[in-house]
Order: C-alpha cells, then structure tokens, then sequence
C-alpha cells in the first residue's frame, strides 16, 4: 500500500499520547472529547472560509494505551455474544461497555496494545475504507518484522494468521473498529501483543464462531515487550500516512 498524497493545507502532523493502563470508560470519554473539539474547529474553520478569514489546521491525535478487562459491543453486535452474566464479569475482574463503534462484541485488556486514532480524515484522504486498511497493513508490517505472515480475510475487517483461502487454523491477531464524523475519527484498533487469551473464551469474538484468536507471543513462544512493538507499528503508520509523528 502507497502512503498518501500530500495536498496543500493538510495537516500530516499526529500527535501520539501514551496513556499507559487506562480506565476504557475514561478513554472513551476523552476520545469524545477530543473527536467534538476537532469538530468544532471544522465547523468555525468553514464560517472562516465563508467570510474570507483565515483557517486553523485541525490536529490528529493517536492515543496508545492498554485497558484493565473490559468487553465492549459495537452497535451492529448482538448482547448475547457476551457470554457472562454481571455476577460472572466480576469473578473475572472484568467491566462491560455498550458503544458507538461499528462491529460487534470484542475484548480489551493487559497486554494488548490499544490504538485509537482522533485523525481528521481531510488531513489525509476521505475514504473509510482505505483508512481502515492503512490500519491494518500498519500491523500486517509489524507483524512483518518478526517474520510473521499476516493478512485480511475478504469480508472480515482485522489482520488474520492463516488467513490464506484453504487455511486450516485462520486466527485473528488485530481487531478494528471506528467510528467517523465529519471525517474525524475515533475508537480503533487493538493488537493482542501478550494478552490473556482465555478472556476471549466468554464471548463470540467479533461475532465469528468459526475462527480463533491468537497473540504475537502465542505465535512466538516468547513474550515481546510492548514498547518494542509500538515503535515498529508507529513507524510503519507514518509511512503509510506520510505524517510526522509529533511525542
């Protein structure tokens, strides 16, 4: 995949915020936040344009962060794809959140490496579509590195091992799912680095009842440290974006 073309008055500048192990609710919330400020500023940014003054560049944020267990279910998901009642979710430590992502039902938690990008898709180029597979060929790339060959799954958004048609154990590594207003973005991506698997087992994963999910250190035997991991995926996102990444 070719990085983008720049054209003049598009901010390529993405400012990324390590959060760390973050509350999902509190994220959510800021994520909210950010995506109606940089809405806002569109919106005063066309009365300019209209009255002949001048415009303000909107930003792009990349959030980073890992969440304490949470599932959560996108509004085309179906509740019964989590298969935990209340009592259950507290016996495994774990919170559950109906949001406004597209997708189904999915699961966060340590080890897993969560990218939300606030992007003003204007900055780039306004195509859903080809945002949701830079994403994916930014983790294809990564996993690329430690010599695993991962890909899509026609008609299934995420990065697959054994995602060859024919496959015999085709197995999810990467979850995607956004939401997008005035070509500004939010929610994203989350990459299993060294997540505890056995958490997606009280739910149908995505919806899909026929495939697994894996991790990078399930597929490594080893545990990989997650900064190592983000640096390799930040270089490649760059790339793919053309945009300079702004610590």
């Amino acid at each position: 995949m070719e990085p983008a073309v720049r054209q003049l008055g598009q901010n390529r500048q993405v400012r990324v915020e390590q959060l760390g192990l973050a509350d999902y609710a509190a994220t959510w919330a800021y994520q909210e936040e950010l995506l109606a400020a940089t809405v806002a500023l569109k919106t005063r940014n066309r009365q300019a344009l209209e009255a002949g003054l001048p415009t303000e560049a909107t930003p792009n944020v990349l959030l980073l962060c890992q969440h304490p267990h949470v599932y959560t279910l996108g509004k085309s998901g179906k509740p019964e794809h989590l298969l935990l009642d209340e009592g259950s979710l507290n016996h495994y430590g774990a919170t559950y959140h109906r949001i406004n992502r597209g997708g189904d039902i999915t699961y966060h938690g340590p080890g897993q490496l969560v990218g939300y990008p606030i992007f003003d898709l204007d900055n780039f180029f306004t195509d859903i579509h080809r945002y949701l597979r830079v994403l994916e060929e930014a983790v294809i790339r990564t996993l690329a590195d430690y010599d695993l060959n991962a890909g899509r799954i026609p008609g299934l958004t995420g990065v697959w091992l054994g995602f060859e048609e024919g496959a015999a154990n085709p197995r999810k590594i990467c979850a995607l799912g956004v939401k997008c207003s005035r070509w500004v973005t939010m929610h994203g991506f989350a990459f299993n680095i060294n997540t505890d698997l056995t958490y997606f087992g009280h739910i149908v994963p995505c919806g899909i009842t026929d495939k697994a999910v894996t991790s990078l250190q399930q597929e490594l035997g080893r545990a990989v440290p997650l900064p190592e991991v983000e640096e390799k995926l930040l270089r490649h996102l760059a790339v793919l974006l053309d945009a300079a990444l702004i610590r």
